[in-house]
């Protein structure tokens, strides 16, 4: 089975059909293995009949009893070989379903890598949750085609040889009754395809939703427009159960008509050989193992359908995959070097200018107005922004990433010890943690956690407050000491004594010629910038310092003043 840390290979994402078959080739040995077993523990299950005849006409009827006690004697070990056959056909299919859901986990979160921050741009959440909860464990599923899929297929056409030998009336039936099977069912497996791809895309949408609805809730219900929402949240629901019901009535009627029909099919050949044996032209002992056969041959049929059932879902299932691996990142087009000393940023569309080496704020009475400038200057959106005399958009991408750093209030928080959580992929030495720890006036944290920098971190941070989750993100930033730091919102969940020594220390930590840029309302923090840019509908309306601003800019402020009595408040 595929190891965490094995590369999972190129997939085929020329369709859902040979993304399976991808997944099938990247196992070939296990894959062979399962097909065999299943083939081998079909077969045998068919010999019984074989030998339960056997033990009738040569040893129960004339009498001898030597070869009746052979013949069960063989029956018996084949029933116990068998049994451990299927034992290990089980685990080899499971482990193949094992293999291709972890391998399609890898590609579709390599893939998300690859995407970075064009991910939520190029796919909706509510698709890559689909494919993680869903279409991945369909996919898996799908795959047991490989093993008793085939195996069915070989006992199909051992059974209809052994029947032949017993009467071809009765082996032409069964030759013939899987094409009659076939075209009666396919057309519902055809139905149920597209049935199945308009729920999965209709589910995939309103995932989304609930993605929005539990993001905005808070939005929402401020602006009244909680019940609009919900309302609408309840008619896509109501669609998608409908198109449920009506996958749901495809599927009954697949599963229907693959267990009744196999019924029906094989009582006309046990009715066919009861009327030979009445005439003589067979044995009681061929009649019994066409019973038997009749018996046996109940699996194959059933895996005939069953088999069909789960590849159809699978390639829709495949196909949402596919798709999702198809798409390309924001193409990198850059081919000029960045600046080799600290210059200006600069982003047109705000009027906003960053010098160098200083601490500059943005306050917005839209938060998301000064979020779009962080964005622009982190080449995180297309724009005209430049660095020094450059644009943006014509450096690497890479040089971009390693010397600018864009620090979201929201972040990730990955699981694991808090030393790894803030370190990433650098490895620290103690006095720098030691100072980042201080500058994020994170101490107590640290402090307080059993094992320390080595104390467990549940995934998102859910074992510490929302304060707490915030000075692990500005810590995590201030360690990994970027050349400019543009960071949203860094202190809004932290109360006004500890934003307070935040403030002092980050611009005592971002001295020696670093550049440093916060998105802010709070007074505590931008008393202490060098230069604040007061934005006004995505525009730079003034700029200067703090104390310059209040006198100045009755607007900046009445944003001020409002955060300040908000602070007076929570205090």
């Amino acid at each position: 089975m595929i190891d965490a840390y094995e590369d999972p290979g190129q997939p085929d994402c020329r369709g859902g059909g040979r993304f399976l078959w991808w997944l099938v080739m990247r196992q070939p040995g296990r894959s062979l293995a399962g097909a065999l077993l299943g083939s081998v523990w079909m077969v045998l299950a068919a010999a019984a009949p074989y030998l339960l005849s056997r033990a009738i006409d040569e040893g129960l009827e004339p009498g001898d009893f030597p070869a009746l006690a052979g013949w069960t004697a063989a029956l018996v070990a084949v029933g116990a070989f068998n049994a451990w056959l299927s034992i290990m056909r089980h685990r080899t299919m499971t482990r193949v379903r094992m293999d291709a859901n972890f391998r399609t986990v890898k590609v579709v979160v390599g893939q998300a890598i690859r995407l970075g921050g064009a991910l939520s741009r190029r796919a909706g959440a509510g698709e890559v949750v689909t494919i993680g909860v869903g279409d991945v464990l369909t996919i898996s599923q799908s795959l047991t085609a490989v093993g008793p899929g085939v195996g069915a297929v070989v006992a199909y056409l051992v059974v209809a040889a052994l029947l032949l030998s017993v009467s071809v009336p009765i082996a032409l039936a069964v030759l013939l009754g899987m094409p009659v099977l076939g075209l009666l069912v396919g057309p519902l497996l055809a139905r149920l395809q597209g049935a199945e791809t308009d729920y999965r895309e209709r589910q995939g949408v309103l995932t989304a939703r609930i993605g929005d609805l539990a993001g905005g809730l808070r939005v929402l219900n401020g602006l009244g427009g909680k019940a609009l929402f919900a309302d609408a949240f309840h008619r896509d629901s109501r669609r998608l159960l409908a198109q449920g019901y009506r996958v749901g009535a495809v599927t009954s009627w697949v599963q229907a008509l693959g267990m009744g029909l196999p019924t029906v099919f094989l009582g006309v050949v046990t009715w066919l050989a009861a009327r030979l044996a009445a005439q003589g032209e067979i044995t009681v002992g061929e009649l019994v193992s066409v019973y038997g056969y009749v018996a046996v041959l109940v699996g194959p049929v059933g895996f005939f359908v069953e088999c069909g059932y789960q590849l159809i879902r699978g390639v829709v299932a495949a196909r949402r995959v596919v798709r999702f691996l198809r798409l390309e990142p924001a193409a990198d087009a850059g081919t000029r070097p960045a600046p080799v000393e600290p210059a200006v940023l600069h982003d047109p569309d705000s009027g906003v200018r960053v010098r160098p080496g200083r601490l500059t704020a943005l306050a917005a009475a839209h938060p998301a107005d000064a979020a779009n400038v962080i964005d622009r200057l982190g080449r995180y959106t297309p724009s005209a922004a430049t660095w020094g005399d450059v644009p943006l958009a014509e450096i690497p991408l890479r040089q971009v990433r390693e010397r600018i750093l864009v620090a979201e209030h929201e972040a990730d928080l990955f699981a694991g010890t808090l030393r790894d959580l803030v370190s990433g992929r650098r490895e620290p030495g103690t006095e720098d943690i030691a100072r980042a720890v201080y500058a994020a006036v994170a101490d107590d944290i640290v402090q307080a956690l059993p094992d320390g920098l080595d104390s467990a971190i549940d995934a998102q941070g859910r074992n510490l407050s929302g304060g707490q989750r915030q000075r692990i993100r500005l810590l995590r930033a201030l360690l990994a000491d970027p050349e400019v730091l543009l960071a949203v919102e860094p202190t809004s969940a932290l109360d006004a004594h500890t934003e307070a020594r935040v403030a002092e220390r980050l611009h005592e930590a971002r001295g020696g010629g670093r550049t440093t840029v916060v998105t802010t309302t709070s007074p505590l923090i931008l008393d202490r910038a060098d230069s604040v840019h007061y934005l006004v509908d995505g525009k730079v309306a003034a700029t200067g310092t703090h104390d310059e601003l209040l006198d100045g800019e009755p607007g900046y402020r009445a944003l001020v003043a409002r955060d300040e009595n908000a602070e007076e408040f929570l205090s």
